[in-house]
């Protein structure tokens, strides 16, 4: 699976936190047309980590859309979750956001919004090749 996810998205496996398995859970999400996602927001929906507002009247806030590709909504959280862990601006993100108020949920999903962010352009600019499965094993 490792060499066949570098082999299909390089630019995808060097982003931080993404792993050969969750490269593959995201290359399997976008499919063999990635030209069908027009935007990153398209991505987003498509992974189920558009905001979507749900305010009470009390409090202004949005919530993560409930549809979209399970398994891709994993693999983001799991790029979250490495961040989260090992990467210092990650760290400083999450103090000060922490600092205004915000619950680890809602930054979790602000983190997870700008991940997709980043896995779209890492997979725009690469050239997603067809891997017939029975000739690579």
């Amino acid at each position: 699976m490792t060499s066949l996810a570098t082999q299909a998205a390089p630019e995808l496996v060097s982003v931080n936190g993404v792993g050969p398995e969750t490269a593959a859970r995201l290359l399997a999400a976008v499919g063999d047309n990635p030209e069908r996602l027009r935007s990153e927001a398209a991505f987003a929906h498509l992974c189920g980590v558009a905001p979507i507002p749900a305010s009470s009247g009390r409090r202004d806030r949005h919530r993560l859309n409930r549809g979209g590709n399970r398994s891709a909504n994993a693999a983001l959280y799991r790029i979250v979750a490495v961040r989260m862990r090992h990467d210092p601006r990650t760290r400083d993100y999450i103090a000060r956001r922490t600092a205004q108020g915000l619950q680890k949920k809602d930054i979790i999903r602000c983190l997870k919004r700008y991940v997709a962010r980043e896995v779209f352009r890492a997979l725009t600019c690469a050239d997603i090749p067809r891997i017939d499965l029975a000739q690579a094993a």
